[in-house]
């Protein structure tokens, strides 16, 4: 026999396991993947370290509080009057 290249082996091959399963790959949803540099890369991280962190950090919070049976209410020691310093009036 002939030797067939490396491409004809393939295209072969792939037809042969197309044959055989009717398994195929997921249609590509999202762009390929593109470089970035170096301190693109960086803040990406950064900043998914910070959302991850805070939500960590929500989560903690709210697991505490569920355990130790505590609610979160509004706090007005004085009702409105607190806030009646902060008007500002006019004088005439």
């Amino acid at each position: 026999g002939s030797p067939i290249t490396t491409e004809e082996r393939r295209l072969r091959e792939k037809k042969h396991l197309n044959d055989i399963t009717a398994a195929r790959l997921p249609p590509l949803h999202h762009s390929p993947a593109k470089l970035l540099s170096i301190e693109e890369s960086i803040a990406i991280q950064i900043q998914q370290k910070e959302a991850y962190e805070e939500m960590q950090a929500r989560l903690a919070a709210q697991k505490l509080a569920e355990r130790l049976n505590i609610k979160m209410l509004r706090f007005e020691p004085e009702g409105e009057a607190s806030m009646q310093y902060r008007e500002v009036r006019d004088e005439d």
